[in-house]
């Protein structure tokens, strides 16, 4: 296959894409969802930090979860024991959630007005990048156990995003990581990029996430 109909598939693919995110986001604003597509790195801890997210929510706003993974329903299942419905999306060999799948994950949800809709993206840095699913925000999530240097690595999803998150900031004693640093490649690929550092296992941070959901 020669590459003009490469490019010309991919196109294609991208549009079909965008069009349906756009019909997404048109529901989602009509119920008044606060909808955000958490992405990044296996391994960052966003289920974690999504799980304490809910607990901390619960009563407070309604919440739902669409979780992507290429395979089992693991977190899932951790994403329900908090009691916040959720809908599993086993993607195979995909590496990343797309607005079709989305769009049909939604009308298995209960409704869900005036609340968040958490999108787990398949743990990956270079192709949910590319794919609009509707949302209102990208939050890429970096664990310090990863490095400062991905931004910089991934600039298309850091440009993408409005806010990282620097997770697992607990272990900044025990491992070599420049807060400071990855900060500033972040802000060198998108100057506008907001930044909170959290820790959900000591609760550290917690506040600024929680207060940047209720005024995003």
């Amino acid at each position: 296959m020669g590459q003009r109909q490469l490019i010309a598939i991919e196109m294609d693919v991208l549009a079909k894409n965008n069009a349906l995110a756009a019909h997404n986001r048109e529901h989602f604003d009509e119920a008044a969802q606060l909808v955000l597509n958490l992405v990044s790195s296996p391994g960052s801890g966003k289920t974690t930090l999504l799980c304490e997210t809910l607990r901390q929510l619960a009563d407070k706003r309604p919440c739902a979860v669409i979780e992507g993974d290429q395979q089992t329903s693991a977190d899932a299942d951790r994403i329900r024991a908090t009691g916040v419905p959720a809908v599993q999306i086993n993607t195979g060999k995909g590496c990343h959630l797309d607005a079709k799948m989305v769009h049909d994950a939604c009308h298995q949800l209960p409704a869900n007005e005036g609340g968040i809709l958490f999108i787990e993206n398949v743990g990956n840095l270079v192709c949910p990048a590319s794919f609009d699913l509707g949302e209102k925000y990208k939050v890429a999530i970096l664990s310090v156990t990863e490095g400062e240097e991905k931004p910089l690595k991934y600039p298309d999803m850091f440009a993408a995003a409005q806010l990282m998150v620097i997770n697992k900031i607990d272990l900044l004693p025990y491992v070599s990581f420049d807060v400071a640093r990855c900060i500033e490649n972040a802000k060198r690929v998108n100057p506008y990029i907001q930044v909170i550092q959290v820790s959900a296992t000591t609760g550290e941070g917690m506040d600024a996430w929680l207060n940047w959901l209720a005024t995003a």
